[in-house]
Formats: C-alpha cells, structure tokens, sequence
C-alpha cells in the first residue's frame, strides 16, 4: 500500500519544486499537496494521510498552529517541518507539536530517508492506539530528584552548562528530547550527535534554559501513578546497562563514536516503559500484575497485553524524533537482536549484554524472570570465548559502582 504524504507550504513555486524533486517516488507514495493549513486540513477531512511535511511561516495558520491541531485530530499522522527559519523562538514553538525538523533548502534523499524512516518505524506497532499514544507525547517524565536539581541549577545566579548536561545525562527523559533537538536539521550538524551532554553544550543555556522553565518540556514522574512500578529502580538499571554497554564497547574496541551510541542506547533502552506507564497506567498496572502471575518477563507479558513491548515503542519514539538510527535499533532490539538485520558487534549487541548480565546478576532480588543472553547469537558472530571477558567486565563495573 502506498504511504500517503501531505506537503503544506504557502508558495505555489515551493510546492511545484516538491513536486518534481520527487517525482521518483511516485510508485511508492500517494503525494498531495496545499496552499496553506486550512486547506491542508480541509484534505485531511476527506482522507488520513501518513505524513505531513509543513512550512513554518505561513499567512493565517502558521506550521505550529497547523501541527498542533493535527496532533489533536489525527495523532497516527507523522509531523514533519521543512523550514528556512531557525531561530530558537520557532524551534520551541514547535518543540511540543513536531516530530521532526528539516531546513530548506532540503535534498531529495534526505526527505525520502525521513518520511520512509517514520513509515517503517510505524510498522513495529501492528496497534494503531499504541502508535496514536506515542505520535502525541510531548515530553516524557524525569526523575523528581534530577528534575528538581536541574530547575534549581537554572535559577541560580551562575548556571552551569556542564552541570546541567551531567544531569541530563543521567536522566532518560531529557536526553531523549535534547538528542531529538539537537539532531534536527535546524541546527546544521554535520553528523548526528548521541552525547546527551554534547547536545546541552550545541545547544546552550538559553536554549536550555527556555525548555525547561518556559515551555516545560521536562516533568517529574507522579510516583503514585502506577503502584509497583519504581522509576528509582529503572534509572538505577538504566544507568548500569549504559555504564556497561560502553564498557563492553571499550572492551571490544568500537569506535568513540560507537561508544557514545552504546552508553545513550543502554540509557534509553527502557524508555518504552515510561511511555506505557505514563499513558497507559491502568493496563500497565494489570501488565505488571500479570508478569508476576504468571512468572514471565516484563517484555512478554506487555506483548500479550498490547502486541507490542516496551522495547518496539520506545523505538518508535525514538525513531519518530530522529535520534541516530543505531541508537533506535539497539533500542527496538534489545531483546531480541538476533531480529537485526545486522551482524556485528555493535551498539545493539553490547546494550542486550549488558541488560542481561545485569538482570542476570540481580536476579535474586528481582521480582520478574530475568531477560536471558541470545547466547546462539553470540556463537553465530564467533565471539563465544569473549563471554568470560565481558562477565569479567561486569564485574568490575559493579564493584566500582557501575551498577
């Protein structure tokens, strides 16, 4: 089935530039095309579309206005900007409505990667209210200790940009959003960045400063809202399974940059069970009852309750706000890599170590079933006899305080 894409922009010469750069598409998607956002609208009344791709500055409804009221309406529809203004006050006009960011001028290949990126992401949910909840989340729920820390570092006299990207390297709603910004198109990287304290320094104190006190991108987890899920327990595991997984990618000689991946992908590998605990409290809470009735992993008992585990909507988050694709993957996969396609040691293979040697290690306390090693995988890709050296590094992460 072709993906259908709604293209908004006020000049009628942008609109027909779309149109022949991407003529090759075609084939494979169901192109329309509007004026300005009542009529966008006006199309998406008559049929759904996949994706929309707005302009920013537009007469009567702007690209924010526009975006936001298709969030209201239509939440599975992906919400792409493609825009020639990047000054911070648009950018945190729309940093609550749009999926992604892209600047004009803008390739061919980098909005066909973008929209057909969103697309295939999209499939990891087959539930369409799985994929509505996730299309409207804003901002996900920080721990109350380091969301209290970072607002009191802000409002002092004297903030300090290294403090406050420490703390948000710790915290896995904030760096989920600064990474978001940060890799946007606005922003004119080169590379993609996957250091959540990289991304505070290009961003800046302003910048920071305006997304947490004025358009309060970042909130604390209301603890009472789903009983026996402790966000404690999950940062502390969070931040093991990051110390770890770069630990291991150290170990085995990746890249810096392959090291930076594996400590923000072992960051975020769980960042699904805030969005199902946070949108979903009442069903989460019945999901948590049931993996402990029936003795299985958390992950299993979420796939029988939505189709889908926390592991494929965390991705699906991640993806839809364009965090580097290694990043999404070790995230998608992290219980089951061998569903990669890829078969290397990568940022995947060291996340699934770590999180199952730590479960492994913790599993006398733990109130679920551990989350076992794929040890076929690891005899496929001929690395059997670094298992030894990886428990070895484990230890020796815990013992100095990496668990």
């Amino acid at each position: 089935m072709k993906r259908r894409i709604l293209f908004v922009d006020d000049e009628p010469n942008v609109l027909q530039g779309l149109q022949r750069m991407l003529r090759s598409m075609r084939n494979e998607w169901e192109m329309d095309f509007a004026g300005g956002g009542e009529e966008a609208l006006r199309k998406m009344e008559q049929a759904p579309f996949d994706v929309i791709v707005s302009d920013m500055r537009m007469p009567g409804m702007n690209g924010a206005q526009l975006l936001k009221e298709v969030a209201r309406r239509y939440p599975n529809t992906v919400r792409i900007v493609l825009s020639g203004h990047s000054d911070r006050e648009y950018i945190l006009q729309l940093v609550t409505t749009t999926h992604q960011y892209l600047a004009k001028p803008c390739d061919t290949e980098t909005i066909k990667d973008t929209v057909n990126r969103a697309c295939a992401l999209r499939d990891l949910l087959a539930s369409k209210e799985l994929s509505a909840l996730v299309s409207q989340i804003k901002s996900l729920p920080s721990l109350p200790s380091l969301y209290t820390r970072i607002v009191e570092i802000l409002q002092s006299d004297d903030p300090s940009l290294q403090k406050i990207g420490q703390i948000v390297s710790e915290d896995i709603a904030m760096s989920a959003k600064v990474l978001q910004l940060v890799n946007s198109s606005f922003f004119g990287i080169a590379r993609r960045i996957s250091n959540p304290v990289q991304a505070v320094m290009f961003l800046g104190l302003e910048t920071v400063k305006a997304l947490v006190l004025s358009v309060h991108i970042f909130a604390k987890w209301d603890s009472n809202r789903v009983k026996g899920f402790d966000i404690e327990r999950l940062w502390h595991h969070s931040m093991a399974v990051s110390a770890m997984a770069k630990r291991l990618a150290e170990t085995e000689q990746l890249s810096v940059r392959e090291a930076d991946e594996a400590f923000t992908a072992g960051l975020l590998h769980d960042v699904g069970k805030l969005i199902l605990a946070g949108g979903l409290p009442d069903a989460y809470q019945q999901v948590l009852n049931e993996s402990k009735k029936q003795n299985i992993p958390l992950w299993l008992a979420e796939e029988q309750a939505f189709g889908a585990s926390h592991a494929e909507v965390g991705a699906y988050l991640l993806g839809l706000w364009g965090l580097p694709t290694s990043i999404v993957e070790a995230v998608a996969w992290h219980h089951r890599p061998a569903n990669c396609p890829a078969r290397t040691f990568c940022p995947l293979t060291t996340v699934h170590i770590a999180d199952a040697l730590w479960y492994q290690d913790a599993s006398a306390n733990e109130q679920n079933p551990p989350s076992a090693l794929d040890v076929e995988l690891v005899e496929s890709m001929g690395l059997t006899e670094r298992l030894p050296v990886w428990q070895a590094v484990f230890k020796q992460a815990t013992e100095q305080g990496g668990k």
